[in-house]
C-alpha cells in the first residue's frame, strides 16, 4: 500500500511539474512558415532560457496603432506572437530593426525577433522586445506534416 501512496504522490508532483513546465500552443497564422504553417500545435518549454535561433512565444510589445495585432486575444486576454530570436541583449543589432536608432547593441532587457516568412510583422516594425514578456522556447511540433 506504501509503494502505490508513493507512485501516487509522484504521478501527482509530475503532473504539476509537466503543467508548470510545459504547454502546447496552436500557431495561428503565417508569420514562422515556412516552419511552422498555421494550426500546427507545439510545445513551449517554460522558463528556459533563450539563445540565439530559439522559437520563442513571448507578448509583443505595445503598439499604439494596433493595426498589427491578431483579430482577438488568447484565452488570457493576451496577444502571443510565435517568433525566432535572432539578437539578444548586449548582441549587435541586425539592420532594419525599427527604433534602433543609435543603438550598436541590443539593449539590456530586450531582444529582437523575426518570424521566417519575409512578411512577418515583428521587430522591423515593432523594434526591441521586452524580455521578460518571453512565455516560452518552442521545443517541438507535436503535429506531422
Amino acid at each position: 500500500m506504501k509503494i502505490l501512496a508513493g507512485v501516487a504522490v509522484a504521478l501527482g508532483v509530475a503532473a504539476v511539474w509537466l503543467r508548470r513546465s510545459l504547454l502546447v500552443v496552436t500557431v495561428d497564422g503565417s508569420s514562422m512558415q515556412p516552419t511552422f504553417a498555421d494550426g500546427d500545435r507545439v510545445v513551449v518549454r517554460r522558463g528556459r532560457t533563450v539563445r540565439r535561433g530559439d522559437v520563442v512565444v513571448l507578448e509583443p510589445p505595445l503598439d499604439p496603432g494596433a493595426s498589427h495585432l491578431p483579430s482577438g486575444p488568447g484565452a488570457d486576454g493576451r496577444y502571443w506572437n510565435l517568433k525566432r530570436a535572432v539578437a539578444l541583449a548586449g548582441d549587435p543589432v541586425p539592420p532594419g530593426i525599427a527604433g534602433s536608432d543609435g543603438h550598436t547593441a541590443v539593449p539590456a532587457g530586450t531582444l529582437v525577433v523575426l518570424g521566417d516568412n519575409p512578411d512577418s510583422v515583428d521587430s522591423r516594425q515593432r523594434g526591441f522586445y521586452p524580455a521578460d514578456q518571453v512565455l516560452g522556447v518552442v521545443s517541438r511540433r507535436i503535429n506531422g506534416r
